[in-house]
């Protein structure tokens, strides 16, 4: 089947967080404000400046048997627990093709993670140095190979129209799932598992990130750390986790009677070319990113009464962002209600827009953005710019057709935003 305006539908949802380890206890977490940051208990954390993360809720220890666990970074941990909750909301019982509701030749995986199977690499690393050669494991390259979420992914459902592996830092979630709209808006596939991963909570990212000046120090209240538009945010909070979707057809989910969450719009891309770290100050990118969904999408801005901000709890970016949509939205940007849900998550990196476009789905399916959380002095700059949902979740327009955006923008100025809309 060839098209180029097939509908795409959300029909199945999957995550596994530092505030629960399934979408509905991330999703109760969300809504009530509650922050998944907490003290770093292991050895190394004592010497580091930073001390404080986002770990993840329910360890995959209790989910996947050990045999597998083993062959498995954690990254690939979390993305094939998410993605096998979302498989089975979205209605499947088994394999593509076992059930006859799935043609393999029609089902595409596209999980993408920032970093890859760091902790992997570095622990083996670790016993190439103490233990020699022979010690370090054989499904080590599997395993940190940044394709390894993907493919085990693609192996547990039996994807054969591709499984692929967008790597563009902070973005790279939310990349996936616009790549996954393309494949079946452009007829490749029928069904595709889409989303992010990562798993970086080791002492060399959390050194490295810590000497950037890119983290918060806050270690004596982590769960007030990541605090998006507030005056004294200092850096982000760094999460672990997956998010997953179940992106459809409209034509096949209809044909199985499947429920659907929302329609998947469409994304928008550019890029800064402005620094390999820095956000450009206005906002620039990010207004292309935008003003890209809105010409080639069949989305009216009127619909948009929602985004998901970026906002990672860091001086420079957070502003950025909300200039950007003031740009693109003027005086609209007013009826837009910003949820920043990394205040609650922590900074999930290649994962942030697989979680995020988790709860920008939810947030549409039952009518109420969550809230940004640790916002004592609001930012006058974010303020003047946008109306953000501070303290408590608040309710979307119970009637009509509305729309939100969630929006992911990475180191290398890698720029994604995607836009999700009521049925």
């Amino acid at each position: 089947m060839s098209s180029t305006n097939r509908t795409v539908v959300v029909t199945g949802i999957g995550a596994t967080t530092p505030l629960g380890g399934d979408a509905a206890s991330t999703w109760e977490g969300l809504v009530t404000g509650k922050s998944g940051a907490r003290p770093l208990e292991q050895d190394w954390a004592a010497e580091q400046a930073v001390r404080i993360a986002a770990q993840i809720a329910v360890e995959p220890s209790e989910i996947i048997p050990r045999p597998q666990a083993r062959r498995l970074d954690r990254s690939a941990q979390f993305a094939l627990i998410a993605a096998k909750e979302a498989w089975a909301d979205a209605g499947f019982t088994d394999k593509a093709g076992a059930d006859d509701s799935v043609d393999p030749d029609r089902l595409g995986a596209v999980i993408a993670s920032g970093i890859g199977g760091v902790t992997t690499l570095l622990d083996q690393y670790d016993v190439l140095k103490e233990k020699g050669v022979r010690r370090v494991s054989p499904h080590t390259v599997p395993m940190l190979m940044p394709n390894g979420p993907a493919a085990n992914v693609g192996l547990a459902v039996g994807a054969r129209a591709g499984v692929h592996t967008p790597v563009s830092a902070c973005a790279s979630g939310a990349e996936a799932i616009g790549y996954a709209i393309e494949m079946i808006r452009t007829g490749r596939a029928d069904v595709v598992v889409a989303g992010g991963t990562e798993a970086a909570i080791h002492p060399l990212p959390i050194a490295a990130f810590g000497n950037m000046m890119a983290m918060s120090k806050n270690n004596d209240d982590p769960q007030g750390a990541s605090r998006p538009y507030d005056t004294g945010r200092d850096g982000f909070v760094l999460g672990e986790g997956a998010g997953v979707l179940i992106l459809e057809s409209a034509e096949h989910a209809a044909r199985r009677g499947a429920r659907v969450y929302a329609e998947a719009v469409g994304q928008g891309i550019s890029a800064d070319s402005h620094d390999i770290v820095q956000p450009e100050p206005e906002g620039r990118g990010i207004s292309c990113a935008l003003q890209n969904l809105l010409d080639n999408n069949d989305l009216d801005p009127a619909e948009i009464v929602h985004a998901n901000a970026h906002a990672t709890s860091t001086p420079a970016g957070d502003v950025a962002e909300l200039k950007a949509l003031r740009k693109v939205f003027g005086d609209d940007t007013d009826h837009i209600a910003i949820s920043a849900t990394k205040s609650m998550t922590g900074h999930l990196l290649g994962g942030a827009g697989g979680v995020e476009s988790v709860a920008t789905v939810l947030a549409l399916y039952h009518r109420i953005a969550p809230p940004t959380i640790n916002i004592e002095n609001l930012d006058p700059e974010a303020e003047a710019c946008a109306d953000i949902v501070r303290g408590e979740a608040r309710k979307l327009p119970v009637e009509g057709r509305i729309a939100a955006l969630n929006n992911s923008f990475g180191f290398g100025g890698h720029n994604v935003v995607l836009a999700f809309r009521t049925v």
